[in-house]
């Protein structure tokens, strides 16, 4: 089963409600990020108590270890950590990315022994111990499907942000052919779900192609054509500004259809999700707020704070007095800051935790918003207190 309806748009900010074999979760949303079978320093209760509604969970670090075999022995993905909410995989492509060290994106060549694309599959190798393994549109469809995911993710290429726009056309080429592939079996993979009583699964193909804006528009015209319920948009390859962020992904909202839910992917700052709501986007995800401890960052609702920095060595004040999360009502500053000071692993998850439930709690403020048509209000307030000494702007 999966069913989804729009509850109330304000301007362009749009409210939905989806519905999963694994309960329903609501729109504007942000995804905890599930990378190696947990989401960093929280527990399945922790995401219960911030009211996470569904978590994305990493196909390529669970194809390697534990293995779909473990997983399955286990029954699947949901039972594997006794987590009963939706479940989104992604298609591992980005990992696979990631490990792409040497890369000559205008002349086409890379080092074969990390990665190697044909038109037919990526060979990559594993990140643990060097064996070869290889992904295509058919066996990652299969590999998702196995685990039993609530909606998957089409398998795509992520062209590098200073691909030439020769390559990026080449790439996005070779992606939509594979979204075609990756349509087919997963309607072949539905059947035989259905023929044995299993619930099926959704589908979303990803738009994508850089900073070129003819790319952008082409891709996006073709991916929402499939016959999938969704669509998502790769957020560029993550390292370009957020100037040609906004700018690129204007030049493709007035082709995107109305009637299907929008998923930016890998964006997980405040500023972000308020402006990117505002701007016509559903859904979200990013590693971003439980991987920000490792520089001893936490959001708060003026902006980020390092609490390292010598300035909160007395402080007796909560990292943000407007939130209520449980760090914020029992632990000060300074104690966090000493906890870094003597590397007390408490302080990683307090800060992931913090991190975590700011954004969930801003976006269910938001729904909120939208639906009572005050999205404009709650988006004024939101900059009126974010610290502008930071010079963040509105896109």
């Amino acid at each position: 089963m999966f069913e989804f309806k729009l509850e109330n748009t304000d301007w362009k900010a749009r409210a939905w409600e989806f519905f999963t074999e694994h309960g329903s979760f609501k729109t504007p949303m942000f995804m905890p990020v599930w990378t190696k079978a947990t989401v960093k320093w929280i527990t399945k209760e922790m995401l219960d108590e911030m009211w996470a509604e569904i978590i994305l969970a990493n196909t390529y670090h669970l194809y390697l270890r534990p293995g779909q075999d473990v997983v399955k022995h286990f029954w699947w993905v949901h039972k594997f950590q006794n987590y009963n909410k939706p479940i989104l995989t992604d298609s591992g492509w980005f990992q696979v990315f990631s490990l792409w060290q040497t890369w000559d994106k205008n002349s086409f060549k890379n080092d074969e022994s990390l990665v190697k694309i044909t038109e037919d599959w990526v060979h990559f190798r594993s990140f643990i111990d060097w064996s070869k393994h290889f992904f295509n549109a058919e066996n990652n469809m299969d590999l998702q499907s196995n685990l039993w995911a609530d909606i998957i993710m089409a398998f795509d290429e992520c062209a590098p942000w200073d691909s030439s726009h020769e390559y990026a056309k080449a790439a996005m080429n070779r992606t939509h052919r594979w979204a075609e592939r990756c349509v087919k079996r997963w309607k072949e993979n539905n059947i035989k779900r259905k023929e044995n009583w299993e619930y099926i699964q959704a589908l979303f193909p990803i738009a994508q192609w850089v900073i070129y804006d003819d790319l952008r528009k082409e891709s996006t015209e073709f991916i929402w054509k499939l016959d999938c319920p969704w669509i998502a948009i790769w957020w560029l390859s993550v390292w370009e500004s957020k100037e040609d962020m906004y700018r690129t992904m204007d030049v493709i909202e007035p082709v995107l259809p109305k009637n299907k839910p929008r998923y930016l992917m890998w964006v997980g700052t405040p500023e972000d999700l308020v402006e990117w709501i505002y701007r016509w986007i559903d859904m979200f995800d990013c590693v971003l707020p439980t991987r920000l401890w490792r520089h001893w960052v936490a959001f708060t609702s003026r902006w980020n704070i390092k609490l390292r920095n010598e300035k909160w060595k007395l402080s007796k004040e909560a990292i943000d007095s407007d939130c209520d999360c449980i760090v914020c009502r029992d632990y000060t500053k300074w104690y966090i800051r000493h906890l870094i000071q003597e590397w007390e692993m408490l302080w990683m998850q307090l800060l992931s935790y913090h991190n975590l439930y700011l954004l969930i709690n801003l976006w269910k403020n938001a729904r909120e918003a939208i639906l009572e048509n005050t999205y404009e209000q709650f988006r004024n307030n939101f900059w009126e207190k974010y610290d502008p000494e930071n010079k963040m702007h509105r896109g």
